[in-house]
């Protein structure tokens, strides 16, 4: 039997507006080459100054991880040549980075502690555009330069599903913290992974590295087939070459990127222009201050304070401003499981956007209004599923919204009974077919009188009602 280890190197764009070195946007999507300076170029005489805001979340992010703050850290040049890097060195920290030895916690079959055995600041590189019908290649050069921490895991995961629930967790807590957007689609969240087999009690067995993985489930396809792939080399007693490989989603494969005969020489040394990087115990305790609750701690105070399943506490958890709009509902006054169940059923097919709760159309004070009024009878849940709608498009609440229709209740038991009764009589046939024996028919009877009353009768008064009257009671 075969153990896996596997672990991830995570490189998170931090959510300054500068980039690292010097003061050009760090936009994403502008024109190409529009946001660059002689810093990014890494031009002769042009020198770095450190953005303080890319330290300070990183040292936020440092700390949601467990991590331990050295006091003092230091730059260095990783040099190296590549089309998008034009100065052939990155700035990054490999001596001494500013923080070690965190750990984070994830839920696979019961909880697990991955290590983490370092964080460090460092710059991004510019991106390379392949043209294949022209036969050329271009650079944009505006990410040269961004601001990003690359953390760095121990090889404690066992399973491409523990690979891709610590890639989730991680993000949720970076975007958490207010230092990372989350977005893997745009690269501003990357992920490498490495992977070794080996049989229990023998050394580890050569480690295959898979780059760019940008979605949890390329990254756990990757990992499968890497897995599948190396087993079968060992079986036949064949040997894991070390290289570096890319995932195709076409064909989920992985294949060879380059192989390593040799371990890479960046000749690695201290960035001359840089000094020592001090972080005061002020600023530490300062930032600690101001840490969010974690989403772990959040999913556990949802379920213990709200009764929520653990599976939707888990859903509310999964965006920071959803979690946010919920809670300014349940604030004010709505029942926290009813508010749960309609945000995540109702509010969410009516969303639009890629953070609809960040600007929403519909208010928490508007969505508890609708919830509240569900509660107290003065709606049905069909006659609130159907002033929804409405209410986003025109940002009305419910109580306006109502009184704007003149929406009146069917509530009366007489008044009930007399729609009950009505609406049946016109389906004669159907209700002796029901009377004979049919009762599948009840569905459909029951449905007919709410389509009548356009849900303005309660569900459970018309149920109770129409079944009196089929039984003979209400005639």
């Amino acid at each position: 039997m075969w153990k896996t280890v596997i672990g991830l190197e995570i490189h998170a764009q931090l959510l300054t507006s500068t980039k690292l070195f010097c003061s050009c946007p760090a936009n994403y999507g502008d024109s190409p080459n529009s946001n660059v300076c002689p810093v990014c170029f890494g031009l002769p005489g042009a020198l770095p100054v450190l953005n303080g805001e890319a330290v300070r979340q990183a040292l936020r992010a440092a700390l949601l991880l467990n991590c331990r703050i050295n006091r003092t850290s230091s730059f260095d040049r990783k040099n190296y040549f590549y089309p998008d890097l034009s100065k052939g060195y990155q700035i990054t920290q490999f001596f001494h980075p500013y923080a070690e030895n965190g750990y984070m916690e994830i839920e696979v079959g019961g909880t697990r502690r991955i290590g983490i055995t370092r964080i460090h600041i460092e710059e991004d590189a510019g991106k390379s555009f392949h043209d294949e019908e022209r036969g050329e290649t271009l650079v944009d050069f505006n990410r040269c330069g961004t601001p990003l921490i690359e953390i760095v895991s121990e090889p404690d995961l066992e399973t491409p599903e523990e690979a891709a629930e610590y890639l989730r967790r991680l993000r949720e807590l970076l975007v958490y913290a207010g230092v990372n957007d989350g977005n893997l689609e745009e690269g501003s969240l990357r992920c490498d992974a490495n992977i070794s087999l080996h049989r229990e009690g023998e050394p580890l067995g050569t480690r295959v590295e898979i780059k760019n993985l940008n979605s949890y489930r390329f990254l756990q396809r990757a990992l499968r087939y890497e897995q599948e792939r190396q087993a079968e080399l060992l079986e036949r007693g064949e040997e894991v070459g070390r290289e570096t490989r890319l995932f195709d989603v076409k064909s989920n494969r992985t294949m060879v990127m380059r192989t390593k005969e040799q371990l890479l020489d960046y000749r690695y040394f201290p960035e001359p222009d840089l000094g020592i990087l001090r972080i005061e115990e002020e600023e530490i305790r300062l930032a600690g201050s101001t840490l969010p609750e974690t989403p772990a701690l959040k999913r556990e105070r949802y379920v213990r304070e709200y009764h929520l399943s653990a599976d939707d506490a888990k859903i509310l958890v999964s965006s920071p401003s959803q979690a946010a709009f919920y809670e300014e509902t349940v604030k004010l006054g709505a029942p926290p499981v009813k508010a749960a169940h309609w945000l995540l059923t109702e509010l969410l097919q009516h969303a639009s956007g890629s953070d609809p709760f960040l600007t929403p159309p519909l208010t928490p004070k508007a969505f508890a209004d609708l919830l509240v009024s569900l509660e107290k009878g003065r709606i049905t849940a069909p006659m609130a599923k159907d002033l929804l709608p409405e209410m986003i498009e025109k940002g009305l609440s419910a109580t306006e919204l109502i009184a704007k229709k003149g929406i009146a209740l069917v509530d009366s038991p007489e008044a009930v009974k007399a729609m009950v009764k009505g609406v049946l009589e016109g389906l004669r046939p159907e209700v002796e077919r029901y009377r004979a024996g049919e009762t599948k028919l009840l569905g459909f009877l029951i449905g007919e009188v709410m389509k009548s009353c356009r849900g303005a009768a309660q569900p459970k008064t018309v149920n109770q009602t129409v079944r009196e009257f089929l039984e003979g009671k209400e005639e």
